[in-house]
């Protein structure tokens, strides 16, 4: 029988708390694709012994680590070490992990080897959760004047019906900005529609007949958002990720999903709000029953 991922994982803390402090201070300077890079690189050599001394377990930790910042490759690589019981022992649900994040972002080989591991898993890796870290100071400073870049009649459009749906008027600008750049007629390959990105399915679940009318978008991501903010209880980093990546991936990931594109996507709206949390609606519906979960940080032991 394999042990578990939490079981096996456990031989990675005492690395990954290091890994971790490294890895927070050196984003201050670096994007996540840049940070994530340089520890695929790292992990490559400690894995083959390539200019410092074979260390499979560093090896693990340093792809881990690569991986909770959305490099597929590094997820793929660990997976693989899983898989194969190289320099770990063999364990097909911690592969299945790996592999299932990695196709996600269209690596194909992850994919081809979710067929010989199996499915996607809901256990979470402990290195892949977020490290313990201060609240962020609720600063309230967007850096984005929107006013100033914005069509002039989307923007008043904003601000005339975000009250409406208790949203900040901010939020919902940046998150047009981050989805259509104030293009009403964007279309995506994914089929998704207009100045907030609705695709068919949502713009049924909220009554939007017509997705490249602004008025109708505008309404429609409104009420999403409204709906996300009360369901992620006015955490502005999981309503962003859930609005790119759909709340289900927010909640078997446990918080941002890994992929470098949502991470992107995340930081852009948190830098433009200039706040992490958002007042939010309690009546509208009940708080995702994965929250505990999420909002558990991780911690070595």
């Amino acid at each position: 029988m394999c042990p578990s991922v939490r079981t096996l994982s456990s031989l990675l803390l005492a690395l990954c708390g290091a890994a971790a402090s490294l890895a927070v201070q050196a984003q201050q300077n670096e994007t996540d694709g840049d940070l994530a890079a340089r520890l695929r690189a790292q992990a490559i050599a400690a894995e083959h012994g390539e200019g410092v001394a074979r260390d499979p377990l560093l090896a693990a930790t340093l792809y881990c680590q690569s991986a909770r910042l959305g490099d597929a490759q590094s997820q793929y690589n660990l997976g693989w070490m899983y898989a194969n019981g190289r320099g770990l022992p063999r364990n097909d649900v911690a592969a299945a992990f790996f592999f299932h994040a990695a196709a996600e972002q269209g690596f194909d080989a992850a994919q081809r080897m979710l067929q010989v591991v199996g499915g996607r898993t809901t256990e979470v890796p402990d290195c892949m959760r977020e490290p313990a870290a201060s609240p962020p100071a609720e600063t309230n400073q967007s850096s984005v004047n929107y006013e100033a870049i914005a069509p002039r009649k989307i923007f008043e459009l904003v601000m005339k019906l975000a009250p409406q749906f208790k949203v900040e008027p901010q939020l919902a600008l940046a998150i047009i900005a981050a989805e259509s750049n104030f293009n009403s007629l964007a279309l995506s390959p994914k089929n998704a529609q207009g100045l907030m990105q609705l695709i068919p399915e949502t713009s049924e679940r909220f009554k939007v007949k017509n997705a490249f009318d602004p008025a109708q978008n505008i309404r429609g991501g409104l009420t999403y958002l409204r709906w996300l903010l009360a369901y992620f209880e006015g955490d502005v980093a999981l309503v962003a990720a859930a609005y790119n990546a759909g709340e289900g991936k927010v909640e078997r990931y446990r918080g941002v999903p890994p992929y470098l594109e949502t991470r992107a996507y995340v930081q852009k709206i948190l830098k433009a709000v200039g706040a992490p949390a958002h007042p939010f609606d309690a009546s509208v519906t009940r708080p995702s029953p994965s929250l505990a979960k999420i909002r558990l940080p991780w911690r070595p032991q």
